[in-house]
């Protein structure tokens, strides 16, 4: 048997596998059939091998495959051979977390013959209700202006959220619901708001004020090479979202096609209005060449991150 786990949301990801894992130790106490192995650089045959492997105390085997489809050669004899292992009474749990084309042919295969499960990123009523739920584990409660904050500051990173929500709780200590005010006061913001900000001033071609604000940032003790990571990915959904405006793509479709969350398209829409295609694209490449100038230690990154506004 063959059980696929695969998608972004990392979190809920490493859960179900972890409890797939945990039922299994319940049932086969030695541990001696539960195998891992890191699939970008596997060797089938070895892989193969092991499957092969007669189980001692006659326990079911447990193979756990992480990360194969980056794997060509792995992938492909996986695909030829792939019946005799989806027959087995072994199991074989298949874990991605990067991003796969439907078109590519394991997937497929997976898609049709293996017990699968994707998990995408929670956005709007469903990253609500899973924040709901995580509370209620603590017996605690949250204020709705609060939880719609707490997701402006965070988004569908579930793996910071888990940790905040944590947070607030042993702060409330069961002391009434969650307010806006204990998000604000105990929960520090993802840099996006400032980003879009800066890039307002950018667009606007006022690089003074973005200059400006790329300073307190930093005297802030912000790290430069995660503001340019910052900078780098609302530039790339804003040539995402150009590229769709130019193909004539409704508003309410970017969303989906973006697989961003409405509240970055509804903010990049604006700013996407204000580039031409062909300027986001020099614009990247010059973002591009920035990360490369600063991890290969040709520049300072804060003078890098400095002549980058500058230079757009």
């Amino acid at each position: 048997m063959i059980i696929f786990l695969y998608g972004q949301d990392t979190y809920r990801l490493a859960q179900k596998l972890n409890e797939i894992i945990g039922e299994y130790k319940k049932i086969h106490k030695s541990g001696l059939n539960l195998r891992y192995f890191d699939g970008k650089s596997l060797d089938f045959q070895d892989f193969k091998d092991q499957f092969q492997q007669i189980s001692m105390f006659q326990e079911k085997k447990l193979i756990i495959l992480r990360d194969i489809f980056s794997n060509q050669d792995f992938k492909g004899k996986l695909l030829t051979e792939g019946k005799k292992f989806i027959d087995s009474k072994d199991v074989i749990l298949i874990s991605e977390k990067k991003e796969i084309s439907s078109n590519d042919l394991l997937f497929k295969f997976l898609k049709k013959k293996a017990k699968d499960q994707e998990f995408k990123l929670l956005k709007g009523a469903g990253l609500k209700n899973w924040a709901k739920k995580e509370l209620e584990k603590y017996k605690t409660e949250i204020r709705p202006e609060a939880l719609e904050r707490l997701i402006d500051f965070i988004g569908s990173d579930l793996w910071r959220f888990s940790n905040e929500i944590k947070k607030l709780v042993n702060y409330k200590n069961k002391k009434g619901k969650i307010s806006k005010e204990d998000v604000e006061l105990l929960v520090k913001p993802k840099i996006e708001p400032a980003i879009f900000k800066t890039i307002d001033f950018i667009a606007s071609k006022e690089k003074k004020q973005a200059l400006e604000l790329l300073k307190k940032h930093l005297e802030k003790g912000d790290s430069p090479l995660y503001l340019l990571s910052m900078i780098n990915f609302q530039f790339r959904n804003l040539l995402m979202i150009r590229d769709l405006i130019e193909k004539n793509t409704p508003f309410y479709l970017i969303s989906k096609k973006t697989n961003l969350h409405p509240y970055v398209v509804k903010k990049s829409y604006l700013q996407a209005q204000r580039f031409k295609l062909s300027e986001l694209k020099k614009i990247y490449q010059k973002i591009f060449k920035a990360d490369l100038n600063i991890k290969t230690g040709k520049i300072e990154a804060e003078t890098a991150l400095e002549l980058l506004i500058a230079q757009i």
